[in-house]
């Protein structure tokens, strides 16, 4: 009898693949350049994705790949915190926005390729719902060398500025129209020994850019531009941009540099055809005046719930204004207003407010130098309150006895509308 030695000793019949699974392993290996999937039975689809690179390129992905569990597989890949239920529970949402912040975050005018980022724009049109931008960096400057040649008395020969200072939104706007949630930070993160001021510069371009592209965004619900030092101008030109928006709901310039030309754009925005629930000015030059034309139209507003002006300079002139409204306001529910300087003259309104007002839900007041006198009065009032279960007194001097006793008025609140809730 004859007898077939292979040259491989651990060769064996039983180990040839099937032609089935070759192909499978042939079309996992060339799927860049001939993506085939849908044509697959389902069991063969379901090896094809579990065996996909994750290096793909987006443009043969994006609209042909729905599965989950790819997508999931691409952000673990990519990034170690991975919390998809911030995302809608969307594993392809999450690599889409994480992608697209990730990208204009690292774009640099005048140096970064647009067509690529457009590029993308357009394959995350359907899939790109909020952005959180932590970081804009400004144009390169190089040093200019001037020559004989260059000196001009010219202003506009010596203008040589760039066109746009940061990332244009408007080249955004056509491509991801059902954008809802934008928060930017116009400044440069880890910049170490590189450190200079105008790295971290809201320009009068960038916010006319800004102001026209939030125009055009007409689902956006929720606006945050946080520490890019925004000014009164900058601020009211982007406020008159939105003051007639379908869509927004949060509004938040939180430790910028509005004072009350700004509170007063605000106040006009509130008074307006408005849908604004939360209003977040914390950290900013807002006195007493800016705090009146707030006040003035929270006495019409009907849609406000949450309002914050922490870390502002109100006074005790502001606390007034603020007060006088919440005893017309019955909508608001969340008064935030700590480290504003309000002294024991401001307790005996604050007090009416406990008594009057029955929306009120949370007041922050921390940070108050309020004195016992005034907390004296607050007990008073809470005493006859019902509604209030949050409130906060630290840093504000009234006293042990008499923060212990306000947080027992306060604890009783909470557990009548615990009860109140089981019995419905």
């Amino acid at each position: 009898m004859r007898r077939i030695i292979a040259e491989d000793p651990e060769w064996n019949l039983a180990t040839v693949s099937q032609l089935s699974e070759i192909c499978l392993k042939h079309i996992v290996e060339n799927f860049a350049e001939k993506p085939i999937l849908h044509e697959l039975l389902k069991k063969h689809k379901t090896y094809v994705l579990n065996n996909l690179p994750v290096h793909i390129p987006l443009s043969i992905t994006a609209n042909l790949i729905e599965d989950k569990g790819y997508w999931e597989k691409c952000c673990k890949c990519r990034w170690d915190v991975c919390d998809v239920s911030l995302f809608n529970n969307s594993w392809k949402q999450m690599f889409f926005e994480r992608n697209l912040c990730e990208l204009v975050e690292n774009f640099v005018p005048e140096t970064t390729d647009v067509n690529g980022i457009v590029e993308t724009l357009k394959l995350s049109e359907k899939y790109v719902k909020c952005l959180k931008i932590t970081q804009l960096l400004p144009p390169i400057k190089l040093p200019q060398v001037l020559t004989e040649d260059d000196l001009s008395d010219s202003e506009s020969d010596a203008d040589d500025s760039p066109l746009i200072d940061h990332f244009d939104f408007n080249m955004a706007v056509p491509h991801i129209p059902n954008l809802e949630v934008l928060h930017l930070t116009y400044g440069v993160k880890n910049c170490g020994m590189n450190f200079e001021w105008n790295l971290f510069e809201f320009t009068h371009k960038d916010c006319s850019l800004l102001a026209k592209a939030l125009k055009s965004w007409g689902k956006l619900r929720e606006f945050r531009l946080l520490n890019s030092k925004v000014d009164d101008n900058k601020a009211r030109m982007m406020i008159s941009h939105i003051i007639n928006h379908p869509s927004l709901q949060v509004l938040d310039f939180s430790y910028n540099k509005l004072s009350n030309s700004s509170a007063r754009a605000i106040g006009k925005l509130l008074s307006a055809q408005s849908n604004l629930v939360t209003l977040e000015l914390e950290d900013n030059h807002i006195s007493g005046q800016g705090a009146g034309a707030i006040a003035h139209a929270l006495k019409k507003n009907t849609t406000l719930k949450k309002l914050s002006l922490r870390l502002n300079q109100l006074g005790d002139q502001g606390c007034d204004h603020l007060c006088n409204a919440l005893l017309v306001n019955k909508t608001l529910e969340t008064l935030m207003v700590g480290s504003n300087n309000f002294t024991e003259a401001s307790a005996p309104i604050i007090g009416q407010v406990l008594i009057h007002n029955k929306t009120l839900v949370t007041l922050n007041l921390s940070c108050n130098p309020l004195q016992e006198t005034g907390g004296k009065i607050l007990e008073e009032g809470m005493e006859e309150n019902e509604t209030m279960t949050h409130m906060d007194l630290r840093m504000c001097e009234i006293g042990q006895e008499c923060e212990y006793n306000v947080s027992q008025l306060l604890k009783k609140n909470r557990d009548e509308k615990r009860k109140a809730a089981m019995k419905s």
